[in-house]
C-alpha cells in the first residue's frame, strides 16, 4: 500500500509525543465512550435505585487506572525494547509466563478492534437507520479500511488519526465544562433523552451476597477503561528519542485525560439522569412514563450521545459534532491494537514462538503480516458475534489483567534483583518507590482479575480462558518445531562436508516432442549426469508409440524409457521408478529434469492441469531425490519478464538496447 520504503528510512517512522499520543492513547481515550455506560447497564439490572452505586464503581476504576498508569511508567522507563508485558514476564517470571501474557495480549488485542469498531458503528446507527440495520457488515467494513491504512506505515496511520483523536478530546472537555458550568454554576436541570424512562429490574429484593456481586460484576465492566494503558510499554521502539521519557511522558497524558473524561462523563451522565437497559431486552425493560415499554422500534443512544443530547440539545450542532468525532474515535481506536499487535507478533516471531513471516517488515517498513492477521481475527469476531458490544465486553477485559497481574509481579521481582546489587542510595531509594508502585498495583490488578473472572465467566469470559491456553500450547508447538528443524540442520562434528555422492542419475520427464523438452534435455545434458535418460508414462497405447517412433527420427541422443500406466496416472509410476533408482543404489543421488511452460495471465493457469507442479511436491518428499524444473516462458509472460528471445543465446540486439541486467548495473 503505497511507495515502498528503504530500510534505511526506518527512523523517518519514528513517532513525536504529539503523534504518538492519538496512535498508541486513542484506545485508553475511547473507553469513556463505553465503558460508563456498561456500568450503568450492568447496575439497572436490579433497577435504576441501584444507579446510586455508580459513583462509587466509577471512583474504584479511576484508583485502579492510577494505579495502572503508574505501574507501566516504571515499565517504560526499565524495558524500552518494545517487549512490554511479554519481556518483563518472560525475563523475570519466566517462559511460561511470558507466553501466558503473550496469549492475553493477542486475544486482547483482537477484542481491542471488535470492541471499538462494533461501538463506533452503535454511535453512527444513532444517526444512520441502515447502519443499525447492517451493523456486521459495516463493521467489517470499518476494518477493512482501518487494515489499508495502518499497511500505509506507522507514521502515516498516526498522522491521518491524529486530528479526529485531538478534535475527540477537545469536543468531550468541551462538553464536560459546558454541562459542568450549566449544572454547577447556572443550577440548571439536564434532562437526557432517557431522563423520564424506568428500567424494569430483572431482580428485586436481592440478597447482600447478591447486590454485592451485582455491584462487583458493574466495577469488571467499567475497568473496560483501562484497556490501552498497556500499548505503550509495547511501542516504545516507535517513539523519538529519548524513547523512554517520552513514552513515560505520553501515559501520563493520556491517564490524566482518560481519568478527567471518564469522570466527567458518568457524572453527567448521573446528573442528566440517563437510562440504559441490556440491549437484548431494552424493547421490554426500558418503560415510559405511563409504565408501557418502549417498543421494538425504540433505538438506546450510547450515553456520550445522550449527555450531549441533554447539553446541548439534540440536533444541535456540537451534538452532532460530538456525535461524529465519539465514532471516529471509536474506529480508530482500533488503531492501538494495529501498532501493538503486530510488534508483539514480530516479537514471538523472533523468539521462533510465532511463524517467521511476522517477523519480517513489509514494503512500508510496517509489521505488513500481523496487520492482516490481527483484522482477520476481528473480522472473524464482529461476525459471530454480530457487533454486539455488551456480548464482546464480556470477552474483553480477561486478558489485558492477566497481562497485567503478571508484568506488575514480574516488575516487583525485576527490582528486587536489582536492589541485591545497587550500591548508590539515591538510586536504591527509587527503586524501592518503584517496587512499591509495582506492587500495589500487582495485588490491585490481581484482585480486579480474580473479580473479573468470577462475575463474568458465564457470560461470555469462558471463551476467553479457553482461547488463552489454546494460544499457549500453538505458541510452544511452533518453537518445539523450529528446535527440532534447527537441531537436525545442524551440522555436527562427524558431518564431512566434502562427501560427494557416488553417481548422479538424471532423468527427464517427456510427455511430448517440444521446445520446453529440447530445452529440458540440453539443459540436463550441460549438468554431466553420471548417466541421463529421458522418461515418459505411456497413458495412451497409440500415444506413446507415436512418441516413440518421432523420438527415434529425430535421433535425440539420449535414450528413452516408457513407464506403463494401466490405471491413466502419470505420477505415481515416475515415483515408483525413481524409487527404484534410490534403492538400486542407495548411495547415488537421482535428479529429475521437469520441463514446464510459464503463462503470464491468472486465468491461463486454470487451462493446464499442473501436473508439473504436483510431481514437484511429491518429489520433495522423496530422500535422495533433485528436482529442477527447467521453465519455457510463453509470449503471454513477456508482460512480466519481456520478451524471452531478447536474453536467448545468439540474439541479436538493436543498437542502443540496454538487457534488464544492462539496467540493473546502471547508476540511475
Amino acid at each position: 500500500m503505497g511507495r515502498a520504503l528503504r530500510s534505511g528510512q526506518l527512523h523517518e517512522q519514528l513517532l513525536p509525543k504529539r503523534i504518538a499520543l492519538p496512535v498508541f492513547a486513542s484506545d485508553a481515550l475511547s473507553s469513556v465512550a463505553y465503558a460508563p455506560q456498561e456500568i450503568l447497564v450492568i447496575l439497572s439490572l436490579a433497577g435504576v435505585s441501584f444507579y446510586s452505586y455508580s459513583p462509587w464503581v466509577a471512583a474504584a476504576v479511576v484508583v485502579v487506572m492510577i494505579t495502572v498508569v503508574a505501574s507501566y511508567r516504571q515499565n517504560v522507563h526499565a524495558y524500552p525494547s518494545g517487549g512490554g508485558d511479554y519481556e518483563v514476564a518472560t525475563t523475570n517470571l519466566g517462559r511460561n509466563a511470558g507466553l501466558t501474557v503473550a496469549s492475553a495480549l493477542m486475544v486482547d488485542y483482537v477484542l481491542t478492534v471488535a470492541v471499538s469498531v462494533a461501538n463506533g458503528v452503535d454511535y453512527v446507527g444513532a444517526t444512520l437507520p441502515f447502519v443499525a440495520q447492517h451493523k456486521p457488515a459495516v463493521a467489517i467494513a470499518i476494518v477493512v479500511l482501518l487494515t489499508m491504512v495502518n499497511l500505509r506505515g506507522v507514521r502515516e496511520s498516526g498522522a491521518a488519526f491524529a486530528i479526529p483523536t485531538y478534535a475527540f478530546m477537545a469536543a468531550i472537555l468541551l462538553l464536560l465544562v459546558w454541562g459542568g458550568f450549566r449544572t454547577l454554576l447556572l443550577h440548571e436541570q439536564l434532562e437526557a433523552p432517557s431522563a423520564h424512562f424506568t428500567v424494569r429490574p430483572e431482580q428485586t429484593e436481592l440478597t447482600a451476597f447478591a447486590a454485592a456481586f451485582l455491584v462487583l460484576r458493574a466495577f469488571s465492566t467499567g475497568c473496560a477503561a483501562l484497556t490501552g494503558v498497556e500499548a505503550i510499554s509495547n511501542g516504545v521502539p516507535a517513539f523519538r528519542k529519548p524513547k523512554s521519557k517520552n513514552a513515560a511522558s505520553t501515559l501520563l497524558m493520556m491517564g490524566l485525560i482518560a481519568i478527567t473524561m471518564f469522570s466527567g462523563i458518568v457524572a453527567l451522565g448521573l446528573a442528566s439522569g440517563v437510562k440504559f437497559a441490556e440491549p437484548s431486552v431494552v424493547a421490554e425493560d426500558l418503560l415510559k412514563p405511563d409504565g408501557t415499554p418502549v417498543g421494538p422500534g425504540y433505538h438506546q443512544q450510547p450515553i456520550i450521545a445522550q449527555v450531549a443530547d441533554a447539553v446541548f440539545g439534540g440536533g444541535s450542532l456540537p451534538f452532532v459534532v460530538i456525535s461524529a468525532v465519539t465514532a471516529l474515535i471509536l474506529f480508530f481506536a482500533a488503531n492501538t491494537a494495529f501498532n501493538g499487535f503486530p510488534v508483539l507478533g514480530s516479537i514471538l516471531a523472533q523468539d521462533r514462538f510465532l511463524p517467521r513471516q511476522l517477523h519480517t517488515r513489509g514494503d512500508r517498513l510496517a509489521f505488513s503480516n500481523g496487520i492482516i492477521i490481527l483484522a482477520l481475527g476481528a473480522c472473524l469476531l464482529l461476525w459471530g458475534f454480530q457487533a454486539d458490544v455488551s456480548r464482546l465486553l464480556n470477552l474483553y477485559i480477561v486478558g489485558v489483567f492477566v497481562s497485567f497481574t503478571l508484568s506488575q509481579t514480574g516488575m516487583v521481582v525485576h527490582w528486587t534483583r536489582h536492589l541485591k546489587t545497587e550500591t548508590d542510595p539515591g538510586v536504591r531509594h527509587q527503586m524501592h518507590r518503584s517496587r512499591v508502585i509495582n506492587f500495589v498495583g500487582a495485588v490491585m490488578t490481581g484482585l480486579v482479575l480474580i473479580v473479573v473472572l468470577l462475575t463474568k465467566f458465564l457470560v461470555g469470559a469462558w471463551i476467553v480462558v479457553i482461547a488463552m491456553p489454546v494460544l499457549f500450547l500453538m505458541m510452544k508447538g511452533i518453537r518445539r518445531h523450529y528446535d527440532n528443524v534447527a537441531a537436525e540442520l545442524e551440522i555436527t562434528e562427524d558431518y564431512d562436508a566434502s562427501m560427494l555422492p557416488a553417481r548422479n542419475h538424471a532423468i527427464v520427464l517427456v510427455s511430448k516432442i517440444h521446445k520446453p523438452t529440447m530445452r529440458a534435455l540440453a539443459y540436463a545434458r550441460a549438468t554431466r549426469p553420471s548417466t541421463l535418460e529421458a522418461v515418459t508414462v505411456g497413458v495412451e497405447g497409440e500415444e506413446a508409440r507415436k512418441l516413440q517412433e518421432e523420438w527415434e527420427r529425430r535421433g535425440i541422443p539420449v535414450p528413452l524409457k516408457m513407464l506403463d500406466s494401466p490405471y491413466r496416472e502419470i505420477t505415481q509410476p515416475v515415483l515408483d521408478y525413481v524409487k527404484t533408482l534410490r534403492r538400486r543404489s542407495p548411495r547415488d543421488v537421482v535428479t529429475v529434469f521437469i520441463p514446464e511452460y510459464v503463462v503470464g495471465h491468472w486465468w491461463e493457469h486454470l487451462l493446464h492441469n499442473q501436473s508439473a507442479l504436483r510431481l514437484k511436491a511429491r518429489l520433495l518428499f522423496k530422500p535422495g531425490v533433485m528436482v529442477t524444473s527447467v521453465p519455457w516462458q510463453l509470449h503471454s509472460s513477456d508482460r512480466l519478464i519481456g520478451r524471452p528471445e531478447q536474453y536467448a543465446p545468439g540474439a541479436v540486439r538493436r543498437p542502443g538496447s540496454r538487457t534488464r541486467g544492462d539496467r540493473e548495473k546502471s547508476p540511475s
